[in-house]
């Protein structure tokens, strides 16, 4: 049946989680409908799509791993220099670790071989290689969950709910 984004009583979002426990929040009054897809569990009763807790919750926050999945996610799975899509992407530090770079999220970016190699040791820069978009840090971890479902075409209601999508 899908999947429903919940929204903190501040409209930020929190999780995704199935539809029948979001039924479950909007049937016991922990929660309101904000959004629905047209689809009806039973008559007068649509299934939801983001639902809103009533009730502020206060969520500690986490730091998203740097990760070479992550990355690849934060990237679109391309290469940042020209734009390749594929399976044998590579790691790239805009400014070389010899060169006092570190691993951040701001100073690594996918990039296919022949970029990576290309590059070298310099600097996008004194390379001649502009990057598509500057890396940075996401936003949250739920970031990453959110954008795949968009990416897929599904809940697209959802963007309007999210920062930096």
């Amino acid at each position: 049946m899908g999947k429903v984004l919940v929204l903190n009583a501040s409209y930020e979002p929190l999780n995704i989680t199935s539809w029948r426990r979001a039924v479950v929040l909007l049937i016991k009054g922990k929660a309101e409908q904000v959004e629905h897809n047209g689809k009806y569990i039973y008559s007068g009763f649509p299934l939801p799509t983001v639902i809103r807790l009533r009730h502020y919750v206060r969520v500690p926050y986490k730091e998203i791993p740097l990760t070479r999945r992550n990355l690849l996610h934060r990237d679109s799975h391309s290469c940042q220099y020209c734009g390749y899509i594929g399976d044998d992407l590579t790691l790239d530090h805009v400014i070389p670790r010899s060169r006092g770079g570190g691993d951040s999220w701001e100073n690594i970016v996918t990039a296919c071989v022949r970029c990576n190699v290309r590059k070298g040791n310099r600097t996008p820069k004194e390379a001649n290689m502009l990057l598509d978009v500057a890396p940075r840090k996401p936003y949250s971890g739920l970031y990453f969950e959110v954008t795949k479902h968009l990416k897929n075409g599904v809940n697209q209601e959802w963007r309007k709910y999210v920062i930096g999508i």
